[in-house]
């Protein structure tokens, strides 16, 4: 059997789905959710082969809820918004179902599933690049033990990389999250944050002074005190953001 959650918060839009899959007896429904959360800790519990997902649900999006698994199964999304099929395919995304979709169309999807499926190309078990997105973010979900914080992108005041992390720095904390530097800088609005070395970016509205280090190199400080290594190539591009 292939293990199935459904995420929707419109009771209606999780029926049909269920009509629809009944048609497909390889399918077993493992549970319906309403909300990300709610979905988040079904997966975590089930671990599903294959979810169907909204985007825009209470507390979290779907994406968000994505970013926060470690090991994320095989997704079909089913939304009402069409602007979103570009980042869901970004996300490796089975497809994508636009609300109020057909039958047919809905087994065109099933469909291409179980082709990816029976050849063991699913990329069930591979976390897919969310992040990889060029959408500018107003926050980020992170994974704190057992709960899930959600920061608002104003209270960061630098981030750091760390690995395989970034290391996002608050006036309530250091909070660690699974990502690229490059991806994060390409989530980032370029007029509120900057690269200012490889390692760091940082909030220009934090920014009380510059000042030389050694040669080539600076110090940026910032509102909370810290002091944040400019390379010469992120002066540069301080010089240029903030018109001095």
């Amino acid at each position: 059997m292939i293990r199935t959650i459904i995420i929707d918060d419109e009771p209606l839009a999780a029926s049909i789905v269920q009509e629809f899959l009944a048609e497909f007896p390889q399918f077993q429904i493992l549970e319906v959710c309403q909300d990300g959360f709610q979905g988040l800790k079904a997966i975590q519990q089930h671990k599903p082969d294959l979810i169907f997902l909204d985007v825009q649900m209470p507390k979290i999006t779907g994406f968000e809820m994505l970013e926060l698994l470690d090991e994320p199964p095989a997704v079909i999304f089913t939304t009402a918004f069409d602007q979103y099929a570009l980042k869901a395919f970004d996300a490796k995304a089975m497809d994508y179902l636009l609300k109020p979709f057909s039958q047919a169309r809905f087994k065109q999807a099933i469909d291409r599933f179980l082709e990816s499926w029976e050849i063991g190309k699913a990329e069930r078990g591979a976390e897919p690049e969310l992040s990889q997105l060029a959408e500018k973010s107003n926050r980020l979900v992170v994974r704190v033990k057992n709960d899930i914080k959600i920061i608002p992108i104003q209270d960061v005041a630098f981030f750091e990389a760390e690995d395989d992390y970034i290391s996002i720095h608050t006036p309530s904390g250091k909070y660690l999250k699974k990502m690229t530097m490059k991806t994060l800088e390409e989530t980032l609005d370029p007029g509120k944050f900057a690269r200012v070395h490889r390692s760091y970016i940082i909030n220009l509205n934090g920014i009380t002074g510059i000042e030389t280090y050694e040669r080539d190199t600076y110090l940026v400080k910032l509102r909370g005190g810290q002091q944040i290594p400019v390379s010469k190539t992120g002066y540069s591009k301080l010089r240029q953001v903030l018109g001095m």
